[in-house]
């Protein structure tokens, strides 16, 4: 987030009205509130409550890690713990992620954060990154990294224009509801990986171009196999790590991959 802690409460809110194109009456409405009161807490003129903070946060669909730090800003303890896999409060979590993986094969499954880097996977991610550079497979993996790069998947992806403008595309998404500054550098990097002539057509042509649904066609030994991707976020999380979790699953398109994956 662009938004620095010492900047206050009201500032940092109005930033997050603006990019979600809002106007104070607008906001208002939906927090049930008059446009004065938010012209005001956003001026500092007024101080809001801490239900009022995350009333607006809310309305505004706010990260939960942005929302503590508006709170902090405005001298308030943070609403959201935020615990690491390991920690035995998110012990139920962790088992719920190990069992999904594990039932996932043998088809690739895997665990991404908020910046994309490779918590966990199951065994069948191997067939996905083999013949990549092993630099790019030393932790922290960033799995987008990893698919692009010139030395990672990329030249195995026999739609590779197509796959790299769904993921940039969805990247891109990602930076406007979020404004991190993470990812928009990591955007900048990606889309200066090279990519053929497929880098002379928009992204959202590309992405757009042969379905609604874009698989990921990936050239092997055993011939080309096809998936498609499904992205599983944990619903209503109360802690700032499960809401940056993501679980990306692969199916295969069709029945030759079904059988290459079996065997």
């Amino acid at each position: 987030m662009t938004t620095l802690q010492s900047e206050p409460a009201g500032a940092m809110l109005r930033h997050w009205r603006e990019r979600r194109g809002l106007s104070q009456l607008a906001l208002a409405n939906r927090a049930g509130v008059s446009a004065r009161h938010v012209s005001f807490v956003e001026t500092g003129r007024s101080r809001p409550s801490r239900d009022m903070l995350l009333k607006i946060s809310e309305e505004l669909e706010i990260p939960l890690r942005e929302q503590n730090s508006i709170l902090m800003a405005a001298g308030l303890a943070p609403a959201y713990p935020e615990h690491h896999l390991g920690e035995v409060p998110m012990s139920a979590v962790s088992d719920a992620i190990t069992r999904i993986l594990r039932s996932h094969q043998p088809f690739p499954a895997l665990v991404v954060d908020r910046h994309w880097t490779m918590i966990d996977g199951n065994d069948a991610v191997a067939t996905l990154v083999v013949g990549c550079s092993p630099e790019l497979l030393e932790p922290p993996v960033n799995v987008l990294r990893l698919s692009l790069h010139p030395n990672g998947l990329a030249p195995r992806i026999a739609n590779l224009g197509q796959w790299r403008a769904h993921l940039l595309v969805r990247l891109r998404h990602q930076i406007g509801a979020t404004a991190d500054p993470v990812l928009l550098r990591l955007y900048d990097e990606l889309s200066g990986y090279p990519c053929g002539d497929s880098d002379t057509m928009d992204l959202d042509e590309q992405a757009e171009s042969h379905s609604l649904v874009v698989p990921l066609r990936i050239r092997t030994d055993d011939g080309e196999l096809s998936f498609l991707s499904t992205t599983t976020l944990f619903g209503t999380p109360l802690d700032v790590t499960v809401s940056e979790l993501a679980i990306e699953a692969f199916y295969p398109a069709d029945d030759a991959t079904t059988a290459a994956l079996h065997r």
